[in-house]
């Protein structure tokens, strides 16, 4: 009997898993294996929202792989160790592993080559829709602008999608450990999982995205992205289910995909930029304790901005819209570095990916790719155009909640024990002009 090792990492799925497709078809038995590296933990990225999440995945896989005939097998320590071991024991020709795009997931990557050799396959394209470097403009390794990307991420091919294998059978007597418990910092932390994801798939209204994705009280985006950041679903799939449907809300949802293929893409060709600004804006930063303290605990005294805050501490998860508007606020009202914010979303966001959540903090910071890096987003006008009868902040902040309508959003005239704004309405672009010299 021939075996292969199927190492999972942030593709905890059986269908459309290329990993898992290819190890099936290279030998008779497979061992599907998930290492917990202590080292993600020292790095900062062990944060207990994502572990608990991870724990229900993990389970779920398990429960998955055993109606196949399998299940998995889960070891502790650095994944390129314990992958030879295993491929060792049970005297493996092969180690599928999907690649990575950090600088993390390429040092991995490096160790298992240097332990297995030619027995290691790294397969692309499994944990995003096209591989990073599939696409590039000419005389250069990456697109730095997204139009351009988009226009040639729609015109490249796809691989084929693969169904999920119905019988797979693991050898006896590879040892593991128990699968993981966590408990997260979030009280309403989403269900980890491909049974949960499939079923938040099946129950979204993807025809209503295209009206609905900016507003805020409607919560009528996917809450996918979880389920994508640790590969419970592909991004291939949703995209090639999403063109069969068809409609302006499944075009609209497949250009989101593009633009999480668009970071990854960038991140793999610039991984400095993950902790570096992409173009510098010779910032220097206002540094406050008390106003970063603030906008944390969600009292910057701009009800949507907190609102935002607040719903991130509770779920783990945060509305798009108010991402963006609480960047914004962080980075260009307030001035403060971006790095400040990414990391405290990064502490809490059970989809904190690395390449989404950090060039997005750069593009909001006006030091990534966006091509107006002096916008900014002012929170009033944004919230009467993406929460204009208050529902979204009054969710959120039940203080506020006897407020009627649009009143809300400046508690100042009707509420004055709310928080004071930390920043005047009328200076709220008044830091960032300076520190730009702007004027």
């Amino acid at each position: 009997m021939t075996v292969s090792v199927a190492l999972f990492t942030q593709d905890l799925r059986l269908h459309d898993n290329p990993v898992l497709h290819a190890a099936a078809r290279a030998a008779d038995q497979v061992v599907p294996l998930f290492v917990l590296d202590p080292a993600v933990e020292a790095a900062g990225f062990g944060a207990p929202n994502r572990q608990a999440f991870l724990a229900d995945c993990l389970a779920d896989l398990d429960e998955s792989l055993r109606r196949t005939g399998a299940r998995l097998v889960v070891r502790h320590g650095d994944p390129a160790e314990q992958a030879a071991k295993v491929a060792a024991e049970t005297d493996a020709d092969s180690v599928h592993v999907a690649a990575g795009v950090s600088a993390f997931a390429r040092r991995r990557e490096n160790r298992l080559r240097e332990r297995l050799g030619e027995r290691l396959h790294v397969h692309d394209g499994v944990l995003t829709v096209l591989p990073p470097g599939q696409v590039t403009p000419a005389g250069r390794d990456h697109y730095a602008v997204f139009t351009p990307y988009h226009r040639a991420w729609q015109q490249a091919p796809r691989r084929s999608v693969h169904g999920a294998p119905r019988t797979l059978s693991t050898p006896d007597g590879v040892g593991g450990e128990a699968l993981p418990t966590a408990t997260a910092a979030s009280p309403a932390l989403p269900t980890g999982g491909e049974s949960a994801a499939r079923e938040q798939w099946r129950r979204w209204d993807v025809d209503g995205y295209a009206d609905l994705h900016d507003a805020l009280a409607a919560d009528g985006t996917s809450r996918l992205s979880p389920y994508l950041h640790f590969g419970c679903l592909s991004a291939g799939e949703l995209v090639a289910r999403a063109l069969k449907h068809g409609g302006e809300g499944a075009e609209a949802f497949v250009r989101q995909l593009a633009w999480r293929d668009f970071h990854h893409q960038l991140l793999a060709a610039r991984p400095e930029a993950a902790h570096h600004d992409y173009r510098s804006r010779e910032d220097h930063w206002h540094h406050d304790e008390r106003e970063a303290r603030a906008w944390r605990e969600g009292r910057t005294g701009y009800p949507v901005v907190d609102a935002g805050m607040r719903q991130l501490a509770h779920e783990g998860w945060m509305h798009n819209r108010a991402r963006l508007l609480t960047a914004s606020f962080l980075t260009k009202t307030l001035h403060h570095d971006w790095r400040t914010g990414a990391a405290h979303f990064l502490a809490l966001l059970v989809d904190g990916d690395l390449a989404n959540n950090q060039l997005n903090w750069q593009w909001v910071a006006g030091t990534g790719t966006d091509t107006r890096p002096n916008r900014v987003l002012n929170p009033l006008r944004q919230a009467d155009r993406y929460d204009p009868d208050g529902a979204y902040v009054r969710r959120w902040i039940p203080e506020l909640a006897h407020l009627p309508g649009p009143s809300v959003h400046r508690p100042w005239l009707l509420a004055p024990d709310y928080p004071a704004p930390l920043v005047a309405p009328e200076d709220l672009n008044t830091r960032l002009r300076a520190a730009r010299s702007l004027d």
